[in-house]
């Protein structure tokens, strides 16, 4: 099927966009390359044009394809599917606009955003000198792809695209489903609103089996009240803090490994470019999705962890608990997350951090069993389900970009795909 098809460069294509002709407003939207990732426009806000740095230079409109020049492998990309009369962009952001009526745009955006393209353009980029790593325009044009006919392209599309917006969608149900946990678990346990409300005797608006659990009174703690008959612990009494190893001193052996979970993975929620290490750890060490993983220096971050089986490094915590669920500490380490970076960054070092101490300083207020067990029905669901999402999520990318090539290549059917992903 695709041997029929021709092969042509990008620069047959698309063109650079740099004009400046929309400069005559006061008030645009400014796009950084921060400001973009993994096909999402990410910012919506107007700002006054005498704020904006220097490289606010180019304009955009629909259908324009935004792709960073520096590190070209981080997922800093877009497709422009809103109305953009109102954007400006930095000149670090690629405007790459198709002028031909042989391709469609969004074809050849998922082929400019394929693995494989961005692992090759990140390896030019890795080869040129300078601070960072950086691609133009006339290396992207030299790209090669083969063009299928316009429907067949308009099929692929619309095939990867679906597969984008279910891990899109994934990724707003993910949204909800914390904020609805964070929001229920600060009521509950740190703002104590249904004992304040029974105090004040007024409805707490639970069922009454629930209501019944809180108490109609507080008592004095080191912390102030708190409702009667709750206890004051430190972070680390509810749960275990368990320092990663310093894995460059495990290698892999006879051919099995992990990858290594660092920070920079930890971040980017998946193994991508990880280092690797001896499969041969205690199990402790050995880090699996759903796992709670703290950063302790560097950016302090506190995430569920669902990037695959991997190794734990050094700066990392594992937490767990044998007595308490996995949301009550979770939680109860991000109600902390902000003093704890607060904490890091007054650190005299190149990278700041929090010692051990600084988990028995951070005091949680632990419940009663029986209310444990009542909030555990609704709040150990809502992070099961944000699991389950990332880890669907990671599937889906991990088949998207498996079929991509083929699917460009008319190595294999849009129907013949779609049957694949049914399976998973």
């Amino acid at each position: 099927m695709g041997g029929e098809w021709p092969t042509v460069k990008v620069a047959d294509l698309a063109e650079s966009i740099s004009d400046t002709h929309k400069f005559g407003k006061d008030r645009l939207i400014f796009l950084n390359t921060s400001d973009v990732l993994l096909g999402k426009v990410l910012k919506h806000s107007y700002s006054d044009v005498r704020d904006w740095p220097g490289q606010a230079k180019k304009s955009i409109r629909k259908g324009d394809i935004l792709f960073s020049e520096i590190r070209p492998a981080n997922g800093r990309w877009a497709y422009v599917d809103i109305e953009a009369d109102d954007y400006v962009v930095s000149t670090k952001l690629m405007v790459i606009r198709s002028r031909s009526a042989h391709v469609q745009p969004r074809f050849l955006y998922h082929f400019l955003t394929s693995v494989q393209t961005t692992s090759w353009l990140q390896h030019l980029a890795e080869s040129r000198s300078g601070t960072f790593p950086q691609i133009t325009f006339d290396q992207v044009a030299e790209l090669e792809l083969v063009l299928p006919p316009l429907p067949f392209q308009t099929e692929v599309a619309s095939f990867l695209d679906a597969i984008d917006d279910k891990i899109e969608l994934n990724r707003k149900m993910n949204e909800t489903h914390e904020a609805t946990a964070r929001a229920l678990f600060k009521s509950w346990f740190v703002d104590f609103d249904p004992v304040r409300e029974k105090v004040e005797g007024r409805d707490p608006g639970l069922p009454k089996h629930i209501a019944d659990l809180f108490p109609d009174s507080f008592e004095d703690s080191e912390l102030g009240e708190i409702p009667k008959g709750w206890a004051v612990r430190g972070l680390d009494e509810i749960a275990q803090f368990l320092n990663g190893l310093a894995l460059q001193k495990y290698p892999p052996k006879d051919g099995r490994s992990l990858p290594v979970i660092k920070i920079a993975q930890l971040r980017a929620g998946n193994t991508s470019g990880a280092d690797a290490a001896s499969l041969d750890l205690e199990p402790a060490y050995i880090v699996d999705d759903g796992d709670v993983l703290f950063s302790w220096s560097g950016s302090l971050e506190c995430v569920l962890w669902a990037g695959r089986r991997g190794a734990l490094n050094q700066h990392l915590f594992k937490v767990t608990s044998a007595k308490f669920p996995k949301w009550f500490y979770f939680l109860w380490i991000h109600q902390h997350l902000t003093d704890f970076r607060h904490i890091a960054a007054g650190k005299a070092t190149t990278m700041g951090h929090i010692q051990r101490h600084h988990l028995s300083d951070a005091k949680v207020m632990v419940p009663p069993g029986d209310t444990l067990e009542v909030a555990n029905d609704v709040l150990s669901s809502l992070l099961e389900r944000t699991i389950a999402a990332r880890i669907e999520s990671r599937t889906l990318a991990a088949l998207r970009d498996e079929l991509l090539p083929k699917l460009i290549m008319g190595e294999l059917r849009v129907k013949d795909a779609e049957r694949i992903v049914e399976i998973v």
